[in-house]
């Protein structure tokens, strides 16, 4: 293993976990994209282990500060703790959640997500692409799946100057699974759908949104950026006074959320089109919802797109908040880590003022305990979500 010199500081001191181009003292020329490294400062102190990619922005990445091989071992200690993180706080007793977080489970670039008897797994780093074998073999022993899907058709791919496609790489695919989630059946499109298949951050929230509606009148809603409606379908269990929309740009998504409707015996209507559109339309109809959910893709992809993105949220939070009845509620998400929860109160705060309502928070809310986030690096906290109230 190659040693590479950097220039430490507090920001790693702290736990961070990646090391960036201006902070790299070696030349880069030594070193082969994804090559495992020993990290030292500029003193010469061993400081941890990482692989290097000296195309990237983000040119080391962490993946242990002892002196110790990355082999098979580390990577079966590694995931066993994620596996025993999930029992601890008890996701693991859905048949679906995600087993591997990256950063927040010491194994950055690696996503691994259950569904069943099938795991999906994203590799975003060269690094981890180049350890993929060995990550493929502890898998294979440890879940005995009927299938491993690599779903490397992320755009974070395209950073590491990596190529975007999908693979079943063990095993076949010969139907989607079904999936539970406190009572609600899914079937998650593991080849095609959007991320991994499903939306499996938001569990806990839809859990919650379940809390609040009332039983005692009729509720008109929406479920914007639907994709299989995972929201919807939560919010109707075991109630029959919801009349919900769900709707979405893509046809593929609401067949699902009809299919997932009809597995659940219930009925939702699903409308395809272009959300910024419907909402100004049912703005000029002057309709009014009970309940409105906004969880939309990540509008800010980069630093660059922040005024652009926010621009987009602060349109359809604005809209949805004029839409709604008296007392109606919002359910309202940001997934784009480059918006921070400060950015994304203070866009709220300014819709509301626009259109002059008041609201209480119910809730500020992030992703499901399966998706950790690590004190050391605000990067792991990506998803933000507040239920809003009309007082």
């Amino acid at each position: 293993m190659k040693k590479v010199t950097i220039k430490w500081n507090k920001r790693l001191d702290y736990g961070h976990q990646w090391i960036f181009s201006n902070e790299v003292i070696s030349s880069f020329s030594h070193y082969e994209k994804g090559e495992l490294v020993r990290i030292h400062d500029h003193q010469g102190k061993f400081r941890a282990v990482g692989y290097i990619n000296p195309n990237s922005l983000i040119a080391i990445r962490i993946l242990s500060r002892q002196d110790e091989d990355i082999n098979k071992h580390f990577i079966e200690r590694k995931i066993d703790m994620a596996l025993n993180y999930r029992h601890a706080v008890g996701v693991s007793k859905y048949d679906s959640y995600r087993l591997v977080y990256g950063e927040a489970d010491g194994l950055s670039g690696l996503v691994v997500d259950i569904y069943k008897d099938y795991l999906s797994v994203q590799l975003l780093t060269v690094g981890i692409e180049r350890l993929f074998p060995v990550i493929k073999d502890v898998l294979l022993e440890r879940f005995l799946p009927k299938a491993i899907i690599v779903r490397n058709d992320t755009s974070m791919r395209e950073l590491e100057g990596l190529p975007l496609y999908k693979e079943v790489v063990y095993g076949s695919v010969d139907e989607m699974p079904v999936v539970q989630e406190d009572g609600v059946f899914y079937r998650v499109d593991i080849l095609e759908g959007q991320k991994t298949g499903f939306f499996l951050d938001q569990r806990s929230n839809r859990l919650f949104l379940r809390k609040l509606i009332c039983e005692d009148r009729e509720i008109k809603a929406i479920d914007c950026f639907s994709y299989s409606g995972g929201w919807a379908l939560s919010a109707m269990f075991k109630k029959n006074n919801l009349d919900i929309l769900a709707v979405d740009i893509s046809e593929k998504a609401l067949g699902l959320v009809r299919e997932n409707a009809t597995l659940n015996n219930v009925k939702v209507n699903t409308l395809k089109t272009d959300v910024f559109d419907f909402l100004r339309s049912k703005r000029q109809e002057d309709e009014r919802y009970d309940l409105i959910i906004l969880d939309p893709p990540a509008f800010i992809k980069s630093k660059a797109k922040i005024k652009e993105g926010l621009k987009g949220y602060k349109e359809i939070n604005l809209s949805a908040m004029k839409l709604l009845s008296k007392e109606g509620i919002l359910v309202t998400s940001s997934c784009s880590h480059h918006l921070s929860r400060e950015m994304f109160l203070q866009l709220l705060q300014e819709a509301a003022a626009d259109c002059n309502k008041q609201f209480k928070i119910i809730k500020m809310a992030g992703q499901s305990e399966d998706h950790p986030v690590l004190l050391s690096m605000k990067e792991t906290d990506y998803l933000k979500t507040y239920f809003l109230k009309i007082t």
